[in-house]
């Protein structure tokens, strides 16, 4: 049975994937925000992401998504999983060095979004996965 603080920190950081993901969504569906992502270095002239780079944000939902279920299941959010088991706890650790190494690259990031925006959102992200993966 995980406790309740568990279910808590997992709630908040599926809420934060959500916003990740509204944000790769949007990126991939043409939204003209490419300078606030990838490094401000794909960005086409009206601000929109080219094809590769917009299937690589539809990846990233992809994988945001992965990494929400993981932390919704650790938390005893959804789901039955064994918080003890070591599967489940690996994969939250790996996510949250991804976001750990996510949160490097954004804050090289040319644009004030990126750059304060997303290195804080995951920040937020690889200190909540730890926690859960830590078994808090």
């Amino acid at each position: 049975m995980t406790s309740s603080l568990s279910a808590v920190l997992a709630v908040v950081a599926a809420g934060l994937v959500l916003v990740a993901v509204g944000f790769q969504v949007a990126l991939a569906a043409g939204a003209p925000w490419g300078a606030a992502a990838y490094g401000g270095r794909a960005a086409r002239p009206d601000g929109t992401l080219p094809p590769a780079y917009r299937v690589g944000s539809a990846v990233t939902v992809a994988v945001l998504a992965a990494a929400g279920s993981v932390v919704l299941l650790r938390g005893g959010v959804v789901g039955d999983a064994d918080p003890s088991d070591g599967r489940l706890t690996g994969a939250l650790w790996v996510v949250a060095v991804l976001f750990g190494v996510n949160t490097v690259g954004n804050l090289a990031g040319r644009h004030p979004v990126e750059r304060w925006g997303m290195s804080a959102l995951t920040l937020a992200l690889a200190i909540l996965c730890g926690l859960l993966a830590a078994g808090v």
